[in-house]
């Protein structure tokens, strides 16, 4: 039922539709709403592929740029006025949350988040404080609120949040991981002990996305980056209730993007879970991919690793991710994770242009 509605809505003719703003085409295609251009951001799009952000990061460090209401609106515009995206994801960390519930952390340009004290026993979960996020985080809010006014509605505002099996895994483990041993260890040996840290992680991202909605974003993304570590039973049991009570939590505010990589095992609970969207990455072809997750946007799905080709390569590429979307309504082009620090920025340029270059319907 799924694959035939998809093909025959392929073969329908397609609608003009008007010219539209960054942020109309992004919402809209969230929705599954007609677009005149597929819209089309970056993951990672406000970093080192960037002249302006080195620059910035020669004397500010990571966190001081995402405490600093006026830096972390600059950093958060740069791409719009590089590359011409559609949205502009808030430049900011998955781990800024554990700031409100007392967890000391610290981000290493060169391994990612630092925890300096895990979180690995009974005692250090029910010590996780459950704080209103204004408290926790008001710089951020106030951040928000700027980028707001100074895109003025050309450009969509787009904040996120860690989902609770991936800051977990950092919690657990105290630093980035390949096989989340100590993390499994938890969850399969003290179940008790699992459930109750997801459950302090669900009510902090729930209160964490709401706050960003109430102070301007205007679609929100849960990163789940590293549950593909998870079989599907696993996932059914111990993530996909919270992850569930997360878009609930928010449902009916703003559009929600449910992302995560290595997760073909794993689309349609995941796409089961309430989003209005699935980020899938490249191991996956897209329309593969959206015949399995049904009546939801979807966004993606280059490889990263292509941009770092010549764009004769590039083209081919992107024209492929766009042939699979088929000129259906809710394909938001993206890459299948974030954009790799060798990037031309030149690259990330022609590839806004050639989207932007073809209507909605391939044309």
């Amino acid at each position: 039922m799924r694959l035939s509605g998809t093909l025959d809505a392929m073969s329908s003719p397609p609608i003009a539709v008007p010219a539209m703003t960054g942020a109309a085409r992004f919402l809209a295609a969230a929705r599954r709403e007609p677009v005149d251009r597929t819209p089309v951001w970056f993951m990672r799009q406000a970093g080192r592929c960037l002249a302006a952000y080195r620059e910035l990061r020669e004397t500010h460090d990571i966190l001081t740029i995402t405490r600093t209401p006026e830096l972390c609106a600059r950093v958060t515009m740069m791409p719009v006025e590089e590359f011409g995206v559609d949205a502009a994801v808030l430049y900011a960390d998955i781990m800024l949350p554990l700031l409100g519930m007392g967890v000391p952390f610290s981000i290493d340009p060169g391994v990612g988040p630092i925890i300096h004290e895990p979180v690995r026993d009974a005692a250090a979960v029910r010590a996780l404080r459950i704080v209103d996020a204004e408290e926790a985080t008001p710089e951020l809010f106030e951040a928000i609120r700027l980028i707001r006014h100074e895109l003025d509605g050309r450009t969509a505002v787009l904040g996120f949040a860690g989902a609770p099996f991936t800051v977990a895994s950092y919690l657990i483990e105290g630093r980035p991981t390949k096989d989340f041993a100590r993390s499994k260890a938890l969850m399969y040996g003290q179940p008790e002990i699992w459930h109750e840290l997801m459950e302090t992680l669900t009510a902090v991202t729930i209160r964490y996305l709401r706050a960003q909605v109430a102070a301007g974003v205007q679609a929100v993304q849960l990163f789940d980056s590293w549950i593909g570590a998870l079989g599907a039973a696993e996932y059914e049991e111990y993530v996909l209730p919270y992850v569930r009570r997360i878009f609930e939590g928010v449902a009916g505010t703003v559009p929600t993007i449910h992302f995560g990589t290595s997760t073909a095992h794993l689309l349609e609970q995941m796409a089961g879970a309430g989003s209005d969207a699935m980020s899938v990455d490249w191991r996956l072809r897209l329309d593969q991919a959206w015949s399995r997750i049904g009546d939801l946007a979807i966004q993606g799905n280059l490889d990263p690793t292509i941009c770092l080709a010549p764009w004769p390569v590039v083209e081919r590429e992107v024209g492929r991710v766009l042939a699979e979307a088929g000129g259906r309504p809710g394909h938001i082009f993206n890459l299948g994770h974030g954009v790799l620090a060798d990037t031309p920025s030149d690259t990330l340029t022609r590839i806004v242009e050639m989207v932007h270059s073809r209507t909605a319907d391939g044309s």
